[in-house]
């Protein structure tokens, strides 16, 4: 628990909740890079040069010469003019640029603040925590690339999962240090509080498949709802003989692996929808005001991005529409902050339970 007697400044509040907004908004950005399918267009990973675009017609022409070398090029966009180039490599450096920035925004603060002794040693592990998983969601990135420059024209989506689900993780981690300045302390006895903790943990397995769909572009094989092509369940999940090892690497060969994704997805969501409204209808006249507070945003929350998610579903064309899906994804993160917040703020007395 931290320390209740150590008082944050205004300014460490400010810093701490800035780091989570641009957490946030880094994974947007990765959602808007997948979308517009930018995100093989910088094939090297420079920590230092890389933050320098090109700057002239020469430059330009280097870049986009290497990625000519790629698999996307030859296999989908060997119609790319250098102006198609520069679009998509806008966003893939917008991206690596804004972790940079966060990063220079998070550890001169942080280094400043341990030698003035402005934060505590309890503060300090909760925000090496956040350093450590946002370093590896940055290595996982560089590895998910790497796989989309050898064969296929894509990365490999259970690399793709796990760099969201890191991310996830670091957001979390970020969560909880803004909470701890804030001084939510979840005081709550675990049999009060389990049924919420049950939900962030359906909730993050839902967000893995998230980023399986997204992966495999599974939206593209059903752009229907509420059935899936006309099945409630695909009819391909049905026969026996396609549940194996092979259907689920080779996503990108046989609809398998995209209609179990999907089919997930879409289950784990009415699952998610009817847990939180459940919870908010029982309980939101039997917390303080804190609880309350993040139990509405949740119940919220999950309507508007459960729509979202149809909404993204049905106004499929050759690709997923870029606003429904980065809106889709942006509310699946609050949702999910929403909830860990409430879990944080629970309070001794304040039953939570079936």
């Amino acid at each position: 628990m931290a320390n209740q007697q150590y008082k944050y400044t205004k300014t460490i509040r400010i810093w701490l909740i800035t780091g989570l907004v641009m957490l946030i908004g880094q994974v947007i950005l990765g959602g808007i890079t997948r979308l517009t399918g930018s995100g093989l267009s910088i094939t090297r990973w420079d920590i230092v040069s890389g933050v320098i675009p090109p700057l002239n017609t020469i430059q330009w022409q280097e870049a986009f010469d290497l990625y000519k070398q790629t698999p996307q090029y030859h296999k989908i966009n060997a119609h790319f003019t250098l102006s198609d180039f520069k679009f998509i490599y806008f966003w893939e450096y917008a991206h690596r640029l804004w972790v940079r920035i966060l990063g220079f925004i998070f550890l001169i603060p942080f280094i400043l603040f341990v030698i003035r002794k402005q934060i505590d040693f309890y503060l300090i592990k909760r925000l090496g925590v956040v350093i450590f998983f946002t370093a590896l969601t940055a290595s996982a990135g560089w590895i998910m690339v790497q796989s989309g420059l050898v064969d296929r024209p894509w990365v490999n989506a259970y690399k793709l999962s796990l760099h969201f689900i890191l991310a996830i993780v670091s957001i979390t981690a970020m969560a909880k240090a803004v909470a701890d300045v804030y001084n939510y302390k979840n005081s709550a006895k675990k049999p009060e509080a389990k049924i919420i903790f049950l939900l962030i943990s359906i909730t993050f397995i839902q967000m893995i498949f998230a980023g399986l769909m997204s992966g495999m572009k599974a939206g593209l094989y059903y752009p229907s709802w509420p059935d899936m092509n006309g099945y409630f369940i695909p009819d391909v999940l049905a026969n026996p003989a396609n549940w194996n090892l092979h259907n689920l690497t080779n996503y990108d060969t046989f609809v398998f692996a995209p209609a179990l994704v999907q089919f997930v997805h879409r289950l784990l969501a009415y699952i998610i929808l009817i847990f939180t409204i459940y919870l908010y209808i029982k309980y939101r006249t039997r917390l303080y005001q804190r609880a309350k507070f993040w139990l509405t945003a949740a119940g919220v929350l999950v309507i508007i991005q459960l729509t979202l998610g149809i909404l993204t579903l049905l106004h499929i064309r050759s690709g997923i529409p870029l606003v429904y899906g980065v809106l889709h994804q942006l509310t699946g993160i609050l949702f999910f902050i929403s909830l860990v917040f409430l879990f944080l703020s629970l309070r001794k007395g304040e039953v939570i339970s079936i």
